[in-house]
């Protein structure tokens, strides 16, 4: 089984995208790519996290059950892309929201 493959390749990916970020925001004193609160390193650490916890946990479960074979290419395309775009979508979401609840408490105050 390989499905983690995906989730684990988008979790470096991510990793190096929000390191450029983090150093983009310092050198840019946080004004271009933050507005509000809103940091986008901050978000994708999340991101970073949800993908890094979930691609280690299945590489754990399939080395215990015996299944962990590196290529198989159909589990790739129809378990680990499945997983990576309902996990993006999901951290979106909690993106969105965090964002509509910030901007509500700012209009209180």
């Amino acid at each position: 089984m390989a499905c983690f493959i995906v989730p684990l390749t988008q979790a470096i990916a991510t990793t190096v995208y929000r390191k450029h970020v983090e150093k983009k925001e310092q050198l840019e004193g946080e004004k271009s790519l933050s507005t509000s609160n809103f940091q986008l390193s901050t978000r994708l650490k999340s991101l970073e996290l949800m993908l890094w916890g979930g691609s280690m946990m299945l590489l754990v479960d399939h080395l215990v059950n015996g299944e962990l074979f590196a290529w198989n290419l159909r589990e790739v395309l129809t378990i680990g892309v499945p997983m990576s775009v309902v996990v993006t979508a999901v951290w979106a979401i909690w993106c969105y929201a965090k964002e509509i609840k910030n901007s509500k408490l700012k209009i209180q105050n």
